[in-house]
């Protein structure tokens, strides 16, 4: 089960890459990590340098009844963790564009054959403190 889990977040972030790329961001970096801290895809367009992080499920009715829509599962503690990173990720990258925190939900139709059903971006998820 955590295999299929963690192809289907590897899929999900190759359809959230993909998704950026189309609408015109460049992907900067995947899969960055500081520490125990990992930020999924690191983009930028003209005006911003983009930490985004990615949530992939299966969407159906019950999934979504259990346990809730993808991006409820960046919260605090994730939160914090993904600040960390970009952080540590700015120190060592000077940058002048603007900072944002994005989160990427993808949902497949279903998890055994994973294909893709929807992607929803939300820019400025959640604010660097």
């Amino acid at each position: 089960m955590k295999e299929a889990k963690q192809g289907v977040g590897a899929l999900g972030e190759d359809a959230a890459a993909k998704y950026l790329k189309k609408n015109h961001y460049r992907i900067v970096e995947r899969n960055y990590t500081s520490g125990k801290n990992e930020i999924d895809i690191i983009a930028e367009n003209r005006e911003f340098l983009v930490f985004v992080e990615v949530k992939s499920r299966t969407h159906s009715e019950d999934t979504i009844a259990r346990f809730g829509r993808a991006c409820e599962a960046v919260d605090a503690r994730k939160q914090r963790c993904l600040l960390a990173a970009a952080r540590a990720y700015c120190a060592q990258n000077t940058t002048k564009k603007k900072i944002r925190m994005d989160v990427v939900e993808v949902y497949f139709q279903n998890a055994d054959t994973p294909v893709l059903h929807s992607i929803h971006h939300m820019p400025d998820a959640f604010r660097i403190e």
